[in-house]
């Protein structure tokens, strides 16, 4: 995976923050990389959001102040300051183009030069003004006839060819929300689209590896990415959320957008049972004083309006699969993440609708933490660990830089003494 992001302060002291700006909720997170290369979170901070709908900004103010609350509310509970964050990109603004470069290596053994070259003249041949990079995935490389190789170093052709998988944003949308950020004192390390940052926490190895699809139920989109032998091959966004379905209920039952909120989370499912008719529960009319006039419900009614959203949210995400060709890719898996996931039923409804087994993905690299078994903090928790692999990548790369310095230092000192 490629991401052109810059090296920061932060990495001397290990420090790693990510910063989830999602439609209803806004997380930061704040870790430290110690000397075993594991990931210690330090402190999280949590503010409902304002200003930004469907992943776009449309009230900066509002956004930054959501901003500031969370980043603050984690730096208070870490007892440190950052100076940089990782974020997460979400939105149908999002696009996914698959590449493919050619050049010539003249008959000589590939290298790690001829391998970055060719990524870079892919690279090149995305500029584009109008469109950020955010993701390039080699998928697959070709050397002269020899096709699906893997890793071409050590191997002798005429012809290097790659094939790309890179995800790109529309520009606006990113320099909006990087504004947001720098005005909240802030500077962004790097970005990373949130349903590829939900997977890299939620999946294990072996769905990566054979076939998986990953869908995060935010509160405004659901976003999906399909990754395969390892590396992330799309990722899609879709502008229908778990607050699409408290507006149906609200409308539905002429409540309050709070008291169908609660409704959904105290008894929503969108799977009925035979105790439904017999369940009543109580709904205040919106524009009555508290207590004056209430309606008594029957719990299936409440499932009879929450059973279509879900159900047209998922053939949504099946059609678009379907037109990508998802299944190809598909091993038999599908995972569920984000706070609208654990929505009563919603594993169901998937299974039924896309036709696969269907599990409930959780953050797998944060320990014992609280914050391991809530799916709303995947995409965060995603965010640390990119940012934890990054730091192992520099670390790595310094290390060998250092070595290779140290050896001409002593190749240049016999020399001098031969």
């Amino acid at each position: 995976m490629l991401n052109w992001g810059r090296d920061h302060r932060g990495r001397r002291r290990g420090l790693v923050a990510g910063l989830d700006v999602g439609s209803t909720k806004v997380f930061c997170a704040i870790g430290q990389v110690n000397g075993k290369g594991e990931l210690d979170v330090l402190g999280v901070g949590q503010h409902s959001s304002a200003g930004v709908k469907s992943g776009l900004i449309i009230d900066m103010e509002e956004c930054i102040n959501s901003i500031v609350n969370a980043v603050h509310m984690a730096e208070k509970m870490a007892g440190v300051t950052i100076q940089d964050v990782i974020v997460s990109v979400n939105g149908s603004h999002l696009q996914s183009v698959n590449l493919s470069v050619e050049m010539g290596v003249s008959g000589h053994p590939v290298n790690n030069g001829d391998v970055r070259k060719i990524l870079m003249q892919a690279k090149a041949s995305q500029e584009n003004q109008a469109f950020q990079t955010l993701h390039m995935v080699p998928t697959g490389y070709a050397l002269d006839e020899t096709r699906g190789v893997r890793d071409p170093r050590g191997m002798h052709g005429d012809k290097l060819k790659v094939s790309i998988y890179t995800l790109l944003s529309k520009a606006s949308p990113i320099y909006n929300l990087s504004t947001c950020v720098a005005r909240s004192h802030l500077e962004v390390s790097s970005f990373v689209a949130a349903s590829y940052a939900s997977g890299i926490a939620s999946l294990v190895e072996d769905e990566m590896e054979l076939g998986v699809i990953l869908i995060d139920m935010g509160g405004s989109t659901t976003s999906f990415a399909v990754f395969h032998e390892g590396q992330l091959r799309h990722a899609e966004c879709i502008p229908i959320g778990g607050h699409h379905v408290t507006m149906d209920i609200a409308r539905g039952f002429s409540t309050t957008l709070s008291h169908a909120e609660r409704l959904k989370t105290l008894y929503g499912s969108a799977i009925s049972s035979v105790a439904d008719d017999r369940e009543m529960i109580t709904v205040p009319l919106v524009g009555e004083r508290r207590g004056d006039s209430v309606n008594q419900m029957p719990r299936s009614a409440l499932v009879s309006i929450i059973k279509p959203r879900i159900e047209e949210t998922f053939e949504y995400v099946k059609g678009r699969l379907l037109k990508i060709g998802g299944n190809v890719f598909l091993g038999g898996r599908i995972v569920l993440t984000g706070g609208a996931s654990q929505l009563a039923g919603a594993r169901e409804i998937a299974s039924m609708t896309l036709g696969r087994n269907v599990r409930l993905g959780k953050p797998l690299h944060l320990g014992t933490s609280e914050l391991s078994q809530n799916p709303a903090f995947s995409t965060c928790a995603g965010l640390l660990f990119y940012g934890q692999q990054e730091r192992k990548s520099h670390l790595q790369s310094l290390s060998i830089k250092n070595s290779k310095m140290a050896l001409q230092q002593v190749t240049s000192f016999l020399r001098k003494i031969w």
